[in-house]
């Protein structure tokens, strides 16, 4: 699966309502967004075909300490609500560059290099029910 199907699936999972191509138009854009903020979910047929038609990608296997601690999966959950890094620094009592640290280190265990990512992993492992 190429790197841009991966990260439809990627964003779909994270609770994307919608993905476009850079190559859309400004009126589909518009009407785009106008859909999604009614809460429809918009995905381009092509891109639908792309995805339905690729090879799955075997799920990396976890690093034998993909265990978070307590904190980390404090900051996971907030930037799951959405939070900012200032946010969740403020709310529990750190500074952002330690809010990056442990994001970081949520990376490394998941092998994932963002966000989005970071909190698909953690929704297929049920870390997010709370």
């Amino acid at each position: 699966m190429s790197t841009e199907l991966v990260g439809v699936v990627t964003v779909c999972m994270a609770g994307a309502r919608g993905y476009l191509l850079k190559d859309t138009s400004r009126e589909n854009l518009l009407d785009t967004i106008q859909a999604a903020a009614k809460g429809e979910t918009l995905l381009k047929p092509e891109i639908i075909a792309r995805v339905l038609s690729a090879k799955p990608v075997p799920a990396p296997s976890p690093q034998p300490n993909s265990t978070l601690t307590e904190r980390e999966l404090e900051v996971l959950q907030s930037a799951a609500r959405g939070e900012r890094n200032k946010e969740i620094a403020y709310k529990l009592g750190i500074t952002e560059r330690t809010v990056e640290a442990h994001l970081a280190g949520i990376y490394q265990k998941f092998r994932v290099d963002s966000r989005a990512a970071a909190v698909a992993v953690a929704a297929q492992r049920g870390l997010l029910a709370e």
